[in-house]
């Protein structure tokens, strides 16, 4: 797909707004325990070692008083207990209970919170908790060096959430047989939702889309009221009706029955409805600039919120200040300039050049903050990208866009491939040298002059 024309963030965007409504799926009694309860379990520890009418205002009805507490799990200290499954009846136990995204799922905020309350570790932190979920295809590539690059790919996405101590899941079936390409991310979300009820956010991420900034976290408390995060633009959607308007490939969704009956309204344009020729057809009508007949995943999503503006909107938070996804075209060659401009910073500020381990990343990353704030975002910006998204890009096929030669699409993705890598190496006292050449690697000296020290 082809990046929208306008695809640097637009500075005015409503969905900045704003918005007093909140939308948490869990209520904040959900994430406290009795103390009596939690020194039983700590004790315990130490022995055993979608249907189509949408419902958004319902909250999630409150725990007992018998697990409230002042007391805050997140405080506590305590790891997630990986050994504990109590044998209270959960809606794993509900034979009605189905993973396939043709069986809706009711009453899925209560069913998480009452799973919570019999596994109360995992309730610490349960708000920011991420599940990262991409997938490929179940054959082997065409393209020769497919299945290379997909690998590459997948190991950045495997580096990026070790690195943030996100679960990662990696899906190459097709977990509906009707439900092929663009349209196989969804039973593969749903599901994903359904494994992990200790999870607030499952963030989808194509097989072509690879992290580029390590370092960078999602501002989650910016979507505290919203239940899908997606890179977009609203002037796109209402004022040019664009099916590039918002980008599918990429997108952060809530743990919550609000998220499960959008699931099942946006597939019900997919290959399973009967209707799905006939949706292509009214996808193409309302968005002139839609290049194929069939219908997508992203036209469904972008004619959702067109045509039902009251109804999602205020829900769905269309990210256009940072690339949450950004179109490798218009990245890939500011790469050298990037690396150049964070070594400067590094130099001026020894705290950032330091060597540490890797599990303390994360502090580095707010240290190296104070010096990005005239870095800017998006395009023309010399911050690193969160995410590069080669979109129109094929690697597994070896298609790709005609707007480009082949050769482009690998050299940029091994390009991108190694610039994030090298933010990895540098923790191993390593680095690529060359962008372009991901066989060679430099050990990182180090370079502090003998009066400075680290800091």
């Amino acid at each position: 797909m082809v990046s929208p024309e306008f695809s640097h963030p637009q500075s005015s965007s409503p969905m900045a707004k704003t918005r007093n409504r909140s939308f948490w799926c869990l209520p904040d009694g959900c994430l406290v325990l009795g103390s009596a309860f939690l020194s039983l379990l700590l004790v315990w520890s130490f022995w055993s070692f979608f249907t189509p009418t949408q419902n958004f205002q319902s909250p999630v009805t409150e725990p007992s008083l018998k697990s409230k507490s002042s007391e805050d799990c997140s405080e506590s200290g305590f790891g997630v207990n990986l050994k504990s499954d109590p044998k209270d009846r959960t809606f794993y136990d509900d034979p009605e209970m189905s993973y396939s995204i043709e069986k809706p799922v009711k009453d899925w905020d209560e069913k998480r919170q009452e799973w919570l309350k019999y596994h109360p570790s995992f309730a610490a932190g349960a708000r920011e908790r991420i599940v990262l979920v991409t997938g490929s295809q179940p054959k082997p590539c065409k393209n020769p060096i497919g299945d290379h690059l997909l690998l590459r790919f997948f190991k950045n996405k495997v580096d990026y959430c070790r690195i943030h101590g996100y679960d990662i899941f990696y899906n190459n079936l097709l977990l509906h047989p009707k439900m092929g390409s663009f349209w196989a991310k969804l039973p593969v979300v749903k599901a994903a939702m359904l494994a992990h009820p200790e999870a607030e956010w499952i963030w989808w991420v194509d097989s072509d889309a690879l992290f580029t900034d390590m370092e960078f976290k999602l501002p989650l408390e910016r979507y505290k009221n919203h239940n899908l995060v997606v890179h977009g633009w609203p002037k796109l959607i209402y004022d040019s009706k664009s099916w590039t308007s918002l980008n599918a490939g990429v997108f952060l969704i809530r743990n919550c029955q609000w998220s499960m009956d959008l699931i099942k309204t946006w597939s019900s344009m997919g290959p399973i409805s009967k209707d799905h020729e006939k949706w292509g057809e009214i996808q193409r009508s309302t968005f002139k600039d839609k290049l194929f007949p069939d219908s997508d995943d992203q036209s469904a999503l972008i004619y959702l919120l067109y045509t039902e503006k009251e109804k999602y909107y205020d829900h769905i938070y269309l990210e256009g200040e940072f690339y949450l996804e950004g179109y490798w075209v218009e990245i890939i060659g500011g790469y050298e300039n990037t690396t150049e401009r964070y070594l400067e910073i590094e130099r001026g500020a020894p705290k950032l050049r330091r060597r540490h381990a890797e599990k303390v990343s994360e502090q580095y990353a707010v240290f190296r903050e104070e010096f990005l704030k005239e870095a800017g975002n998006g395009r023309g910006s010399w911050r690193r990208p969160l995410i590069t998204h080669f979109t129109g890009c094929q690697p597994c096929s070896g298609d790709y866009n005609q707007m480009y030669a082949g050769e482009s699409c690998w050299e940029g993705m091994v390009k991108a491939l190694n610039f994030a890598d090298n933010q990895v190496l540098r923790k191993y006292g390593f680095m690529h040298p060359d962008l372009h050449d991901s066989s060679t690697v430099t050990e990182v000296p180090f370079d502090y002059p003998a009066d400075e020290g680290p800091w």
